[in-house]
């Protein structure tokens, strides 16, 4: 009995690649915007560089991602940047310039290098993880940790509001996905 219980906890603190892709593709995403990440690089980004329903745009900074998913919204186009924390926190001024005062659907999935998933972002020992979402906060930022597989069903209620309501929104990875 111990041994399932054991099992069945692991299996709950597990987040898939494969659920997550899903749940992108059923938002109406159809362009992912990417720096070459580690935390979702295996269970995200390599599988979704082979899939023929979305189409990668690898971009040498994560700004970069803004302007690009702006200019896509603007052609009825919806687009998802893949970028790491330390990115995020690097993008910044094209966040506030472009995504918050001009007030644009810009969908961030952020993955959070070296996050230990047991604790809540603002407990990490890692000063760039901590900062994360009060930063967020501070810009009115929507967000959202992904965890566990449980947490995937926030993904296309967030994705389609921004849209809807022409906001920036940000799914953070709280964990490395699992390849599928």
């Amino acid at each position: 009995m111990e041994a399932t219980a054991t099992r069945a906890e692991a299996a709950a603190r597990v987040l898939n690649g494969a659920g997550i892709i899903a749940a992108i593709k059923a938002s109406g995403i159809e362009y992912i915007l990417s720096v070459p990440d580690i935390v979702t690089s295996a269970g995200l980004l390599a599988p979704i560089a082979k899939d023929k329903d979305l189409r990668l745009i690898r971009v040498c900074k994560e700004d970069e991602c803004i302007g690009i998913a702006t200019g896509l919204a603007y052609s009825g186009k919806r687009a998802l940047t893949l970028i790491q924390h330390t990115g995020f926190l690097d993008s910044i001024n094209a966040i506030r310039g472009v995504a918050v005062e001009y007030k644009q659907p810009i969908c961030m999935m952020i993955g959070l290098l070296q996050h230990d998933p047991e604790k809540a972002p603002r407990q990490s020992p890692r000063y760039g993880v901590r900062i994360v979402e009060p930063i967020l906060d501070d810009m009115g930022i929507a967000h959202h940790l992904l965890s566990v597989d449980t947490d995937i069903a926030q993904i296309k209620p967030a994705i389609d509001k921004a849209y809807a309501e022409s906001h920036p929104v940000a799914l953070l990875i709280g964990r490395s996905p699992k390849q599928s």
